[in-house]
């Protein structure tokens, strides 16, 4: 049994356990509040700000014709022998606008930029939603060393639970295998805390949205 001495230290012991316990639920984020920053000025302007912050590009194209020349432009001055693509719509475009790509397997090791499209793109996070339910599959977003993502503004949602409930209303209960967001080019920072771009996937990652 223990003393009246141990039984004080307990007791003592369980009420401060509780006073920090009610501190901590007072500074606590409450569960109606927002965890998110606002979205500033807009959404467009939001996603645009917050891809780049992260060594990402995107350009705002006003309209398809405007993207794909603004595309073939991006893939002349990279000097791109061709871009790989699996997407049927999007090599549609390619043949119609005149840009070299491959969709050959003996080509995919070699090249040197792969342009897929997306599920849905996150304002606040600058972040692209994709699937293995895409034409692209799973292999065209983490090994392009340029991975370039043609999107709508249509595609755009404020808040990552948004992208999450409109790919669930889009696919309903036949959800996709895979959904990952991508946020940016590949990084890491494992070696000496030095950030190094392009460890595990792309090395470089742009938008192109079409404003529409």
């Amino acid at each position: 049994m223990p003393t009246d001495s141990s039984r004080h230290k307990i007791l003592q012991q369980i009420s401060e356990t509780i006073k920090r316990r009610h501190i901590f639920a007072e500074k606590s984020t409450p569960l109606h509040a927002k965890i998110y920053k606002p979205i500033l000025p807009d959404a467009l302007t939001c996603f645009k700000n917050e891809l780049e912050a992260i060594s990402g590009k995107c350009i705002i194209c006003k309209d398809e014709p405007d993207l794909y020349s603004k595309l073939k432009l991006f893939v002349e001055q990279k000097n791109f022998a061709y871009l790989y693509c699996r997407d049927s719509y999007i090599i549609s475009q390619l043949k119609s606008h005149q840009i070299p790509f491959s969709n050959n397997e003996t080509d995919f090791e070699n090249m040197q930029g792969g342009i897929t499209g997306c599920e849905f793109l996150v304002a606040r996070t600058g972040s692209i939603l994709v699937s293995s339910g895409s034409e692209s599959g799973r292999q065209m977003n983490v090994f392009p060393p340029v991975h370039i993502v043609l999107a709508h503004v249509s595609q755009l949602v404020d808040y990552p639970e948004d992208a999450f409930k409109a790919i669930q209303e889009k696919y309903g209960a036949m959800l996709p295998s895979t959904l990952s967001t991508i946020t940016g080019p590949s990084r890491t920072a494992d070696i000496e805390k030095t950030l190094v771009l392009g460890a595990h996937g792309p090395k470089e990652f742009v938008v192109f949205l079409c404003n529409v």
